[in-house]
Formats: structure tokens, sequence, C-alpha cells
């Protein structure tokens, strides 16, 4: 795997991008499943998910079954007035999605409708890679650290428990992570749960 992050991101983004339909199939099950059954998921209520973009693992599973158990669901919606942070919004099955500045769809509410991540219990956001140490490299934009930047700074109360979710093969050796970094309490992948 290349050293430098860039290269690392194109590499590992290739690799989920090329997947067969069918393998990212299976993936995607297997992944609802480990998400079912861990005990965070679990016992949260208010839940924080994704849906997939640039071939990240498809969370539509996960999303349904969120739903099922009657928890809440929110997708994460970029701030109406600070460009480069994360709001979430309640996603429920008729909610209206549409394509924010980057094409990714998310929920059309009214800005008194959005929470701050501080008010949800679980968020499960998605990575390009992640190392068995908790760091998380993202897709460079920084919008899920600045907005959980109070994580950072908190000693005992850690809400909402943040998650991520891959593919297995999105594991990696020994990322540095910067100053900036919110580190994960665990990855959920396809294969296996991993706790931090």
């Amino acid at each position: 795997m290349p050293k430098d992050k860039s290269d690392l991101r194109r590499t590992l983004r290739t690799r989920r991008q090329s997947l067969s339909a069918e393998d990212q199939k299976l993936a995607a099950r297997a992944l609802a499943m480990n998400v079912a059954g861990t005990r965070l998921f679990l016992a949260s209520q208010r839940i924080a998910c994704y849906l997939p973009n640039d071939g990240e693992i498809d969370t539509r599973l996960v999303i349904e079954h969120i739903r099922r158990l009657r928890k809440i669901l929110y997708l994460p919606v970029l701030s109406p007035l600070a460009h480069d942070r994360l709001w979430f919004a309640e996603a429920k099955p008729k909610t209206k999605l549409v394509p924010n500045r980057f094409g990714i769809p998310e929920p059309a509410v009214p800005a008194r409708q959005l929470v701050r991540a501080q008010e949800l219990d679980l968020i499960l956001m998605p990575l390009v890679g992640f190392d068995d140490h908790g760091n998380r490299l993202g897709m460079g934009g920084g919008f899920y650290d600045r907005s959980l930047e109070f994580l950072r700074h908190r000693t005992r109360w850690h809400k909402p428990q943040v998650l991520g979710i891959a593919y297995d093969f999105q594991r990696i050796n020994g990322l540095t992570p910067d100053p900036w970094d919110v580190p994960l309490q665990g990855v959920i992948t396809d294969r296996a749960v991993y706790l931090y």
C-alpha cells in the first residue's frame, strides 16, 4: 500500500469501485448482519448513517434495519451556513432527498429540523481506510472531523459514539493521524467488528 495519503485514497477508492455487483451485494448483506449484532447499535436510538457514494459499501440494508427496529434514522446534511461542517436530518421513508454540491443525496428539510452531532447516540460514518488504532482515512474534506471536533476534548461523556463502516480490505497498517483527526471507537466491515 502507498504511504502518501493521496495515493492511498486513490488505491483504496479504485479497489472498492472495481468490485462486482454480486460482491457488493454479498458485502452489504454481511455488513448489515454485523451492524445488527453490535452492542453499540442495539443500545442506540438516534442513529446517523449515510447513503453510499463513490463505491462505498452499501448501507441500505443497515438503514432498513434501523427503521425496522423503530430507531430514528438521520442522514448527514452539508451545513447551509458553515460550508465545512455537517448537520443531521431525520430521514423517514418518504423524506425527499436532493443532491448536495457533491451530488450526494441528502434530506431536503427546513434548517430548523437539522440537529447537531451532539444530539445523536451513534454515527455510522464512511471512510476510505482505517487501521487497528481507530485512525480513519476519509475523503480529505474534513467534514466529519470538524463536525465531531468537540469529541477530542471530552474525557468522560462520549456522545455520539462513532463507528466507521467499510469493506474489510480497507483495513491498512499504521495510518498517521493528523492533529485534527477524530478517532473512531470501532469499525464494522463485511467480515468483522473491530472495537478500540
